[in-house]
């Protein structure tokens, strides 16, 4: 699905990226983890063409994005939701779910139906603004509005960062859901051992901008998680 090849980036001086690669299958959830600033949110804004890359390749189903734009790369079905969710605070819920809608097929243009299956609080309340919602109505709403075009990759970065337990749970179901019975394929940054446990079918873990370990998730050994996720 997605093959993240010899890729290495720069913040100015700083080597942020270091020829990683990174398989992340059809299908299935891979769990991106490893400690605070190693390198996991440049990496996936690396994936969305938000961050340039020095080098490498970025192969979305056969095909290199890496030239390509942040919405050339959602038209050609990936979909993202960003770190502390960056939903707009001054529209309402509508008009969030709506901003994606350009990037459908042409003559598309409807809320697909089943977000607010997936969301119903987001049908409740979809005459509220964005920023009178509680964090974790907040995050539903940042999920919806990616999957507003239809993506076939779902990339999310810490969707449970500060959200009530009883949310994560539902967002746990929800990740699974999109990718065990409609066949998403989900590339996910995760810090919460249980939850990454709980949605993910497979792990890679990074250090210093490095790809360090992957495998199933079974592989996931208490050595592993010492030496590169305890803190």
């Amino acid at each position: 699905m997605l093959a993240i090849k010899g890729i290495n980036q720069f913040y100015g001086e700083s080597h942020t990226l270091w020829d990683l690669d990174m398989q992340i299958p059809k299908g299935k959830c891979t769990v991106l983890m490893g400690r605070n600033g190693v390198g996991k949110t440049t990496l996936l804004q690396c994936v969305m063409g938000l961050l340039p890359i020095k080098s490498g390749e970025i192969v979305l189903q056969g095909k290199d994005i890496a030239p390509l734009s942040a919405e050339s790369r959602a038209r050609h079905g990936v979909g993202y939701v960003p770190q502390g969710r960056q939903i707009f605070s001054t529209l309402t819920v509508e008009e969030n779910l709506q901003i994606g809608l350009p990037i459908r097929a042409k003559g598309d243009r409807k809320i697909p139906a089943f977000i607010y299956q997936l969301f119903p609080v987001l049908k409740e309340m979809l005459h509220r603004r964005g920023g009178d919602l509680s964090g974790g109505q907040q995050q539903q709403l940042a999920i919806g509005r990616a999957l507003v075009i239809n993506p076939e990759l779902l990339i999310l970065d810490e969707p449970t960062e500060g959200i009530q337990p009883n949310i994560v749970q539902e967002i746990g179901d929800i990740i699974r859901k999109l990718n065990q019975e409609l066949g998403l394929t989900v590339l996910l940054v995760e810090q919460k051992l249980p939850f990454a446990r709980k949605v993910g079918d497979h792990f890679c873990l990074l250090d210093r901008g490095r790809a360090v370990a992957n495998g199933d998730m079974a592989m996931l050994t208490d050595d592993l998680i010492k030496e590169y996720l305890t803190v």
